[in-house]
């Protein structure tokens, strides 16, 4: 009698760090921007070539997840971390889109905080990633971007007092308070990636 050994599913890993790779840059591109200036339109442009390649991983992973027979957990929850993290770049590639056509020159108050969290939140969530496989080691994960959220809550509350205290004009504050609150959404879909990395282990442990 012939047995034949299914391997296992290991693209869905990858996949998965592949995505968090772009989300990394993404991030990194906003922090050359904050610390270096530069010209928006070219951080737009660069920010939606990302985009799509971060689409194209989540449009393979569907793919694969439609073809697959054996999957490494449960097919709803590799569904909801891919379409996450495609929106953390979603959200992202919103902000630098509004800092291009709002013609945003000198960035929003709190901004610089916001990238400089959505850096570490990167880089946190792409060496998670490849703990996967194992689901070990990765509580310290989820504690560490809730607790990054926290921070950037009280940056966003802080940005928001400072944009309506006068200082500028109501039209300048509508633009800058788009950048703004695509930051936070960004920081927000972090952390509801963490969530859900949380509950696939909670579930398959």
């Amino acid at each position: 009698m012939r047995f034949t050994v299914l391997p296992t599913e290991g693209v869905f890993y990858e996949l998965f760090a592949k995505s968090a790779g772009h989300l990394v840059e993404g991030a990194r591109l906003l922090g050359t921007l904050v610390e270096e200036g530069g010209d928006t339109e070219e951080l737009a442009v660069r920010m939606k070539e990302i985009e799509h390649r971060c689409d194209e991983v989540t449009h393979e992973v569907i793919r694969r997840l439609n073809s697959t027979f054996v999957t490494p957990f449960d097919r709803e929850d590799i569904y909801r971390l891919a379409s996450g993290l495609d929106d953390v770049m979603d959200d992202m590639d919103a902000a630098a889109d509004y800092l291009h056509l709002h013609k945003i020159g000198e960035l929003p108050p709190g901004v610089p905080e916001q990238v400089a969290v959505l850096r570490q939140a990167a880089d946190l969530t792409a060496a998670a990633m490849p703990r996967l496989r194992t689901l070990k080691d990765l509580d310290e994960y989820w504690i560490e971007i809730n607790r990054l959220e926290n921070v950037g809550d009280g940056i966003y509350r802080r940005s928001l007092v400072a944009l309506f205290d006068g200082t500028y004009d109501a039209l300048a504050v509508m633009r800058q308070r788009d950048v703004v609150e695509q930051l936070e959404a960004a920081i927000d879909a972090f952390e509801k990636v963490a969530n859900i990395v949380e509950q696939i282990a909670v579930k398959e442990s």
